[in-house]
């Protein structure tokens, strides 16, 4: 393999997929936003919703750090910890794996479900959000519409390691996410903007739509199907006391929110390939 080459392997979780850089097992070009772009698109890159990047760590077993397509970098992402969860050897029973975000320590491990991620404690007040100004997160005092007549109002609030809003309506599949989702993200009142999520309570748990902030539209999100599971049993729509199922179009997580506080997302992770890429074929600097 020539050495201006980059070995990539490509993962998902409920088709929410990623590009893994493992920076501990060699040089990586500069982690730009341009690398990211070019590396999640696709039609001309290797394709992803997020770029996932490895690098050593002194807290953990290992460093997790997240690029969207936009080039932003966040600070958590469940269905990407899974993967590394498992990539990592997660997938044997009772094997923790520690992984360090700039959300903190995540803590991975196998379950007969697929992988088990604590995902921390969510956050609640107007500043930790962070929201513009001062308000209740419960039930926020604002609505948004779309020309069709939609109309999305009185989000929850929380924050899992990344902001998100959370909108209850009768028929999640129904609402032009992809309309009023950017609209929202983008609003001044988030100013690090927001993931979008819309969600119904249906017979077996809840029902989910994410617009993921710098990267649109995904088949799944993890920390979306947390925070809607907390944010749904703060308002006293599903009980606290036992997990709760989240179906999203890439399929369903199982949600638990302990009496710590500690937030469990459970789900599978899949590896789909491995390959390598030069990052001269994308106009980036090796």
């Amino acid at each position: 393999m020539a050495s201006s080459t980059v070995p990539f392997i490509k993962m998902h979780g409920l088709g929410n997929d990623f590009v893994v850089l493992d920076g501990r097992a060699g040089r990586l070009p500069p982690l730009t936003a341009a690398l990211a772009s070019a590396v999640a698109d696709r039609r001309h890159g290797i394709g992803c919703d997020q770029m996932i990047v490895l690098e050593s760590s002194a807290l953990g077993d290992v460093r997790m750090r997240i690029f969207n397509p936009d080039g932003g970098e966040v600070g958590a992402c469940g269905n990407a910890t899974r993967a590394v969860g498992l990539l990592l050897g997660g997938a044997s029973l009772g094997g923790n794996v520690r992984i360090e975000t700039t959300a903190g320590i995540l803590i991975a491990s196998a379950a007969e479900a697929g992988i088990a991620v604590q995902m921390g404690v969510p956050r609640f007040d107007w500043d930790a959000i962070p929201l513009a100004y001062a308000m209740d997160t419960l039930s926020m005092p604002l609505a948004w519409g779309s020309p069709n007549g939609t109309l999305l109002e009185h989000p929850v609030a929380v924050n899992v390691g990344n902001p998100h809003a959370v909108f209850f309506v009768h028929n999640a599949a129904a609402v032009p996410l992809e309309t009023l989702g950017p609209v929202i993200e983008h609003d001044s009142v988030f100013p690090e903007r927001v993931n979008v999520n819309v969600a119904s309570i249906t017979p077996t748990g809840i029902s989910l739509r994410v617009w993921e902030r710098g990267a649109g539209l995904t088949l799944a999100c993890g920390t979306g199907a947390c925070a809607t599971a907390v944010a749904a049993m703060r308002r006293g729509l599903v009980p606290r006391a036992e997990p709760v199922r989240v179906s999203l179009p890439g399929g369903d997580l199982t949600i638990a929110w302990h009496a710590d506080g500690q937030i469990v997302m459970t789900g599978p992770a899949t590896e789909s390939f491995r390959g390598q890429f030069d990052p001269a074929a994308f106009g980036i600097p090796g």
